[in-house]
């Protein structure tokens, strides 16, 4: 294989990463419209639903990429670690919305709304991360968004401990505090997802430094 048709190759699943995380801000957009506008549960349930399942398919075709390539950017286990990450973060955003649903849910909680907005937030350090990912040997912007991605993921924790002791002394109804733990132990979930994509790709950083 020539020079060119090597590079294209490795180009390759820079594009389909991108193309990946881009649609994450939208799956992560979509969970925020729902926190914030909490109404219309079951249709907008049912957005992300399919988002979901259009990003199994984005999943599905990095891996036979993968699977069919002899040539990638930079080692095919980190391919795979950072793809199923990618993938878990979808997961635990569409769970998110059907617990809603299944909880029966009535009325939205402002840390659930807090949250989302860092999930948000945090996909979209993610998705900067994946657009200079093919230049991680060139600069230092993968590791200024990785160091972006945990600062949101603490500040996500510091929310999720706060509201959960505040849920535990307040909350009467014990089917309530059942449920709201669950809704906040899911939300808090989405973050350190997109912490631990962050994480796997500065060991990639780190062995291409």
């Amino acid at each position: 294989m020539s020079a060119f048709g090597v590079k294209k190759k490795e180009d390759e699943f820079y594009v389909l990463l991108r193309e990946f995380s881009g649609k994450i801000v939208v799956v992560s957009e979509t969970l925020q419209n729902l926190v914030n506008d909490y109404t219309d549960v079951e249709e907008k349930a049912m957005s992300l639903k399919l988002l979901e399942t259009e990003c199994d398919v984005m999943t599905h075709n990095i891996l036979t990429a993968l699977n069919g390539s002899f040539v990638t950017p930079f080692d095919r286990e980190d391919i795979y670690e950072i793809t199923k990450g990618l993938d878990e973060i979808v997961d635990l955003m569409e769970e998110v919305g059907s617990r809603f649903l299944i909880f029966d849910v009535k009325e939205m909680r402002p840390p659930a709304k807090a949250i989302a907005s860092l999930i948000v937030q945090c996909v979209k350090e993610l998705d900067i991360l994946f657009k200079h990912l093919h230049e991680i040997k060139k600069n230092n912007i993968a590791r200024e968004q990785v160091i972006e991605i945990n600062r949101i993921e603490n500040e996500g924790d510091v929310i999720f401990r706060t509201t959960t002791y505040e849920l535990f002394s307040h909350e009467k109804d014990p089917i309530e505090l059942v449920k709201w733990k669950h809704m906040y132990e899911q939300l808090e979930a989405c973050l350190d997802a997109c912490e631990n994509v962050a994480n796997n790709i500065e060991g990639v950083v780190v062995k291409y430094a």
